[in-house]
């Protein structure tokens, strides 16, 4: 279960005496998700979010991640937006962490979607990148290139058997992986940077039908290369739980992606070098969460070595 802090019931009423949201209903823990503590809170007026902020969530990126959720909800994008306490504030302070109240987002993830869902998916990418545009604030990626090294150093010691061996692959591919970053051509601006199944929820629309109720978890929300995002997504949506890549699946993502927004002749040629960027990222992080993981926390670390497979496919498709 994704609860680091708890949080009372009697904790929560106290908290949201400072919304206009009326009075606790219910406060019911949500198992998804292995950064940030989260809360269904059911109040008189209706279904909301309570998440408070852990480790990996710098408090100081919170104005930029709330501020991007709250400027795309405002465009209609489907993304739940934060709610504003009485004094106008959106991120207040809960048993010592950052804490939001966000809106409820309808729907589940797709374990296995479909291609109509992948196409669907990338279409939505594809929108946020251009509903969010105009959002004037920027925040320098946590976990980009200027990240990797920092991550493999203090990887580097501790890493032992098959760990070593896909950390010493990774180090000596770093200083070509980071070039698409100084590539003006590229173009650049607010991505969600985690558009993962997990991270997308499908409900039925007012027309019985399914799609996409919310877009969710922006905390890795930045400013960066807009290719990168649909690179992340496809290495996301794209491969089974092996890390095998699925043809239809990408050719149905990225075929959405681009009947909304189509890539640039730079973009596209960038695209399977950046794809080989968001492997190693994962792979980093979930190496990094798994040698230095803490007992005392009940989250799971997820296993690298999927995302390292994806490698293969990315590099296989720079030389196409």
């Amino acid at each position: 279960m994704a609860v680091f802090t708890p949080v009372t019931p009697d904790q929560a009423a106290d908290y949201l005496m400072r919304y206009p949201l009326g009075d606790l209903v219910a406060l019911t823990p949500i198992a998804e998700g292995v950064e940030n503590t989260n809360y269904r809170l059911e109040t008189t007026s209706g279904a909301y979010v309570l998440t408070l902020f852990e480790g990996r969530t710098d408090a100081a990126s919170l104005p930029f991640c709330l501020g991007l959720t709250r400027h795309l909800a405002a465009r209609g994008f489907p993304t739940p937006s934060p709610v504003a306490d009485r004094q106008g504030e959106i991120i207040g302070r809960l048993n010592g962490r950052a804490a939001a109240i966000l809106n409820w987002a309808p729907g589940a993830w797709k374990r296995q979607p479909s291609d109509k869902e992948q196409y669907r998916a990338g279409q939505v990418l594809a929108l946020l990148h251009l509903d969010a545009a105009d959002y004037a604030v920027e925040r320098q990626n946590p976990v980009g290139p200027e990240a990797w090294s920092a991550l493999a150093a203090r990887c580097d010691g501790p890493a032992k058997g098959v760990d070593r061996k896909m950390l010493d692959q990774i180090k000596a591919l770093l200083p070509r992986l980071a070039e698409p970053w100084s590539d003006p051509a590229l173009p650049r601006g607010p991505i969600h940077a985690d558009y993962f199944p997990d991270n997308v929820l499908f409900a039925t629309n007012e027309h019985g039908k399914s799609d996409i109720g919310g877009v969710i978890d922006f905390y890795f929300g930045c400013t960066d290369v807009l290719a990168y995002d649909l690179a992340i997504a496809l290495s996301a949506w794209g491969f089974d739980a092996e890390g095998r890549p699925m043809q239809s699946a990408l050719r149905a993502f990225q075929k959405g992606y681009e009947s909304v927004r189509p890539l640039t002749p730079a973009e596209a040629e960038a695209l399977p070098g950046l794809g080989a960027a968001a492997a190693v990222r994962f792979t980093l992080t979930r190496l990094h969460d798994r040698i230095f993981h803490d007992p005392a926390n009940l989250v799971t670390p997820k296993d690298p070595a999927p995302f390292f497979r994806r490698l293969d496919y990315w590099k296989a498709a720079e030389t196409v």
